[in-house]
């Protein structure tokens, strides 16, 4: 038969094999670590100038690349997306007046009928004088297979009168007496000053691929700003 062990004492759990149970009176001492030897993963201890300096470094490091990212980024903008210009001549007024800065997105080269573009100085309008601008701004009016024409001060496009609210009241088109086919690939562009805007009905529809882009806003002077 098994005899039944008595516990040490009641409540009192039985030692764990190997460590004799504690006497009373007696207290179980821990080994302490102090706070300023706690092991760091290089072996060493930690060294708050050193963190600070590496903290430092990175700071800087950081400042420089964001500050890189920043410059090439407005670079890659202004070169290949986004440009002003100024305009030089009264062809566009009243939507533009001389000296005012427009900005062009360049990413637009199919332009929609009434945008305004800019666009490379066609061949067959040279330069009068070495100051002519070599790129011009006019508005879009015929898109490729279209047929413009002018009848009383109205223009048509393909027999149908264009309504272009645009314009000032009672402006009139005139000097397309001879309707002008504009053929694919081909804009026909327009100054909104009708009266003294030098373009498509003296140059032709222009060849798409002059097209630098869409003007999209007027930024100077700021009491003109606004969309276009």
């Amino acid at each position: 038969m098994f005899e039944q062990t008595e516990t040490a004492g009641a409540g009192t759990p039985p030692p764990f094999a190997g460590f004799p149970p504690p006497y009373p009176g007696t207290a179980v001492h821990l080994p302490s670590v102090e706070p300023d030897t706690v092991p760091v993963l290089d072996g060493g201890r930690t060294n708050p100038e050193a963190d600070r300096k590496r903290s430092r470094r990175s700071g800087a490091l950081g400042w420089v690349l964001t500050i890189g990212v920043a410059v090439v980024l407005t670079v890659l903008l202004r070169t290949f997306i986004l440009t002003a210009y100024s305009i030089p001549s009264p062809s566009m007024v009243p939507t533009l007046e001389v000296g005012d800065r427009v900005v062009v997105f360049q990413l637009n080269r199919d332009p929609a009928r009434g945008d305004v573009i800019v666009f490379d100085r066609p061949p067959n309008d040279p330069k009068s004088s070495p100051d002519d601008p070599d790129v011009l701004i006019k508005r879009v009016i015929g898109l490729p297979g279209e047929t413009v024409e002018s009848r009383d001060g109205q223009v048509y496009i393909d027999g149908k009168a264009l309504v272009e609210d645009y314009l000032p009241e009672g402006t009139e088109t005139h000097n397309i007496d001879t309707p002008i086919e504009v053929p694919e690939g081909h804009l026909l562009v327009l100054g909104d000053n009708r009266g003294a805007s030098f373009d498509g009905r003296y140059f032709g529809p222009i060849d798409k691929d002059l097209v630098v882009g869409r003007a999209i806003a007027r930024i100077w002077p700021v009491s003109r700003l606004g969309g276009l």
